[in-house]
């Protein structure tokens, strides 16, 4: 049988060579011929993929409507009657939001907007603060409260304040406008000015993206009474606010005596807005919060606006999404692993979890001999790094023990009852995570999730089964192209434990200092060496406009580690021999073009700039280039040079891992 390479040799333009232009030279002729479809901002392989799963899970779901009457299929079949019920959500207008609507209007003080916020919190209803839980970094066996900057509702804080969004803030006002008149509500522009008024004041104390990402500013444990009195500044309508809160959780306070406050300035910040002159403020954005939540699953006008704002002007897509396809969203969002456990049955096979147990294992390998033979490190840092790398989980596929959904009841005919139980259900779920043991079976995305992660406070990478398919894996073909694309998406998420935020984390999942200074102080030059490249990174797409060096840094690190230490995986899984050559391709250049491949998309003007602001990723092309510019073996693979537009001097190549 003639071996399969698994590379699109035909797309392949022989008008540009690989040692030029690696991501153009086999993607070039794709981009230049697929139009990105007028409902997204952006396509490409990881998006092709998600349609894919998208359509096979609009058959499982329409499927579950027949299915008997409270079961875990029906209540998902239930979910999306309610949310193709058209004719109903139609005829009622903004009718389902009234009553939240109401409880806004009576809000006439400040223990009244916090009880109300409180109320909110538990229907998902975005709040000012964002409060969820997680394992403490500081003790991993252990579930604490975070809490975290919130309020806005543009991408971040830098959109209330920049130049280059002053129109999009324009026409987020006349949003802001036309929402408040769609919900009935009089005096639409001048609200919607204090609404804006009262965000960008609160985004005057956000804290950047930057700063928002670093593990050891972030964790600041502290008692209640720290909280509740953290500023001089800090009035005692803040501590009533966090006080509301804590009641609606529903738990003891024993268990909510400490909490992780990400962001403190941000508090002290806030608290200075609960004052007099605000409260009108406060009653007008808070009726904001509920439009904005509620937008979706309303009637057509607006469903239409939200879109207009939200997907038109802040990324350039033409055309709402069909409807089918935002139901199938909705039920993935309400009982995504009861979505899920029927997807995998269907589309799951075992031999593709042996296949990448295999791939896992030589990754792993791989990046053990690295840091064995790595020459800036010292002895005692590098018997931490691999006593980490020995503790890490791997998880393929989809989780050992699937949610109970058993709590959660929904109604066919009602749409934003469902909204609203959907948000309790997950709410009192998390709650009650506060003083139980930490369960390190559960999943943070859904085995129909074209992704992979790694969470540092479990020390672990996840593979969900919709990743494990073409361009990224297929059993079927030559060795190198999975190397190259799944391979790398391996290496990616275990390099993103010895990133510049994963290695502050131990093997255990707990967040403390595990290097010497001097071995810390060779890691951060190598890293500001990477930023100093990205950050010089500007997208022909949209001149002026550069890659965040320091924002992008994480992934930027997990994509050189995971294509590096892939390569060398590769080498291990060939034994001391030659790969063969395969449509008149090496191994060595079937893993690099797998690797550009698996990188292919195209963005509208607006969404590459929204992503450039927000997005801790580099674009596609510099996550594909800038990666191979850093790698000996892919200049000795297309024999790059001092001319070729690829060529980085070997001086000033990285290699962290």
């Amino acid at each position: 049988m003639e071996p399969f390479s698994g590379i699109p040799v035909g797309e392949i333009d022989p008008a540009i060579s690989p040692s030029d232009d690696l991501y153009r030279s086999i993607n070039g002729r794709w981009m230049a011929g697929v139009v990105i479809p007028p409902d997204k901002a952006r396509y490409g392989s990881f998006i092709a993929l998600a349609e894919d799963a998208e359509s096979t899970l609009r058959s499982i779901i329409e499927r579950a409507q027949e299915a008997p009457d409270g079961s875990e299929e029906r209540k998902i079949g239930d979910l999306y009657s309610s949310f193709m019920d058209t004719e109903r959500i139609e005829s009622e207008g903004a009718a389902p939001i009234a009553s939240l609507l109401a409880d806004v209007g009576k809000i006439a003080s400040y223990p009244q907007l916090f009880a109300v916020l409180a109320k909110f919190d538990r229907l998902g209803i975005g709040g000012v603060l964002r409060l969820f839980v997680d394992n403490d970094p500081g003790d991993p066996s252990r579930y604490l409260v975070f809490v975290e900057q919130g309020g806005l509702s543009l991408p971040d804080e830098r959109y209330y304040r920049e130049e280059q969004f002053e129109a999009i803030r324009d026409a987020y006002r006349a949003h802001l406008a036309t929402m408040l008149e769609l919900a009935g509500l009089d005096g639409a522009a001048p609200k919607a000015q204090r609404i804006f008024d009262l965000e960008s004041r609160i985004a005057a104390n956000h804290w950047d993206n930057v700063a928002s990402r670093d593990s050891l500013r972030t964790y600041n444990l502290m008692e209640w009474e720290q909280i509740a009195h953290i500023s001089s500044k800090l009035n005692s309508e803040m501590a009533a606010y966090l006080e509301s809160w804590r009641s609606a959780i529903g738990v003891s306070e024993v268990v909510t005596a400490e909490m992780v406050v990400r962001q403190p300035s941000f508090l002290v910040g806030l608290g200075s807005l609960f004052v007099d002159q605000e409260l009108p403020s406060w009653r007008d954005w808070l009726t904001w919060r509920v439009i904005h939540a509620a937008a979706p699953y309303l009637s057509s006008a607006f469903v239409e606006e939200n879109f207009s704002f939200y997907g038109r002007s802040l990324t350039g897509a033409e055309t709402l999404r069909e409807r089918w396809k935002r139901g199938v969203s909705f039920v993935e969002g309400a009982m995504g692993e009861a979505v899920g456990k029927l997807y995998v049955t269907e589309n799951f096979k075992p031999e593709a979890k042996r296949a990448m147990d295999a791939l896992v294992d030589n990754l792993i390998e791989a990046y053990r001999r690295s840091i064995s033979g790595l020459s800036w490190m010292g002895i005692s840092t590098r018997a931490s790094a691999l006593e980490k790398l020995e503790k890490f989980r791997t998880k393929i596929g989809y989780p050992k023990k699937w949610r109970d959904y058993g709590a959660l009841v929904p109604d066919a005919r009602n749409l934003w009852a469902n909204v609203e139980r959907v948000a309790e259900f997950e709410f009192c779920r998390e709650a009650a995570k506060i003083g139980s043991p930490v369960d390190r079976d559960e999943w943070f995305m859904t085995p129909q999730t074209v992704n992979a992660y790694y969470n540092p406070g479990f020390n672990e990478i996840v593979f969900p089964a919709a990743i494990l398919q073409p361009p990224f894996f297929d059993p079927k073909r030559d060795s190198a192209a999975n190397y190259g694309a799944i391979g790398a998406v391996i290496g990616h998420e275990i390099g993103h434990g010895f990133d510049d935020q994963g290695s502050r984390f131990d093997g255990d999942g707990r967040l403390r200092d595990w290097w010497t200074a001097a071995d810390r102080k060779a890691f951060d030059a190598q890293t500001k060496a990477l930023i100093d490249q990205y950050s010089s990174l500007e997208p022909d797409q949209v001149p002026g406009h550069f890659v965040n060096g320091e924002l992008t840094i994480g992934e930027n690190i997990g994509d050189l580690g995971g294509l590096g230490i892939a390569w060398k995986a590769y080498q291990i899984s060939l034994e001391g021999q030659e790969p063969p050559v395969i449509d008149g391709l090496t191994g060595a250049q079937r893993f690099f073009y797998s690797w550009a491949q698996s990188w292919r998309e195209i963005r509208r003007d607006a969404e590459m700039i929204r992503l450039l602001a927000i997005d801790p990723h580099s674009p596609p092309e510099f996550r594909c280039n800038q990666t191979a510019r850093n790698i000996d073996a892919f200049h000795e693979a297309f024999g790059t040079g001092p001319g070729s537009g690829m060529w980085l001097d070997p001086t000033e190549r990285v290699t962290i891992w």
